[in-house]
């Protein structure tokens, strides 16, 4: 089930290291704002979904994308998150 966000980081970072123009990615990891405009938009997308019962699935997607670029535009590692939750597991 995880395979596919792990395959979803790894392209990521390889855009990252190797960046294309015509790639999304790159250009959300290049423009940081544009990053982080992008991951409050898709929040509120999804919350809206939510709200109304519509597309839930799809905006969660979109906020999980998002927010791995966000991530990895920002030098954290989602490794480190990853740890970091373990810390706080009860």
């Amino acid at each position: 089930m995880f395979k596919t966000l792990e395959e979803l980081i790894a392209i990521i970072r390889q855009r990252k290291a190797s960046p294309t123009e015509e790639s999304y990615t790159n250009k959300l990891l290049k423009d940081k704002k544009l990053s982080v405009e992008k991951v409050k938009e898709e929040i509120a997308e999804l919350i809206e979904a939510i709200e109304k019962n519509t597309n839930k699935v799809h905006e969660a997607a979109d906020v999980l994308y998002h927010l791995m670029v966000l991530l990895e535009a920002n030098d954290i590692k989602i490794e480190d998150v990853m740890e970091e939750l373990k810390k706080r597991k009860k």
